[in-house]
């Protein structure tokens, strides 16, 4: 009789434990692993945003470029796994000299409703202007959710989001 006593003693608490803590560890994990997903997802739609707003600049920054617009759809996901996200884009000065004060546009990327932010720079030359505040920001399930870069007569090149 004392041996099913001490045999209950051991294996109750062993029970229990695999009861609560291997749903818990595999709800963690799994948890972790959808994070590092979305968080792959949306860096990889920053990258592509921040890659097409150098090549609008780039196209439009030639001597040969007349002065106009160029609006481009870039063709991302409106949602990353049922949450869409915002992009917001900053313009600041490289201080380098061998870039030639050339500036930094830098792309924020929420994804809302889940904390999980990302962030990617591209280069680009010093003519470049800020955005308008009401259109430095990119929501991914507008219907006007697109780049546009536009050419001034004095050469400056200023890119934004949407119409």
């Amino acid at each position: 009789m004392p041996h099913i006593t001490i045999e209950y003693v051991i294996i109750l608490p062993t029970l229990l434990l695999q009861i609560f803590l291997f749903p818990l560890t595999a709800h963690w994990l799994m948890n972790v692993w959808a994070d590092s997903r979305r968080t792959l997802a949306l860096q990889e739609a920053a990258s592509h945003l921040g890659s097409s707003m150098q090549q609008l600049y780039y196209s439009l920054n030639q001597e040969t470029t007349s002065v106009g617009t160029v609006t481009y759809w870039p063709g991302l996901p409106p949602f990353i796994e049922d949450y869409y996200y915002v992009g917001r884009a900053k313009l600041g000065t490289v201080l380098d000299p061998v870039l030639n004060s050339s500036k930094a546009f830098e792309l924020t990327f929420t994804l809302e409703n889940t904390g999980i932010s990302v962030t990617t720079s591209v280069i680009l030359g010093p003519n470049v202007l800020p955005p308008p505040s009401d259109k430095a920001c990119f929501i991914s399930n507008s219907p006007s959710a697109f780049v546009s870069a536009e050419k001034f007569p004095n050469g400056t090149i200023c890119l934004y989001f949407g119409e």
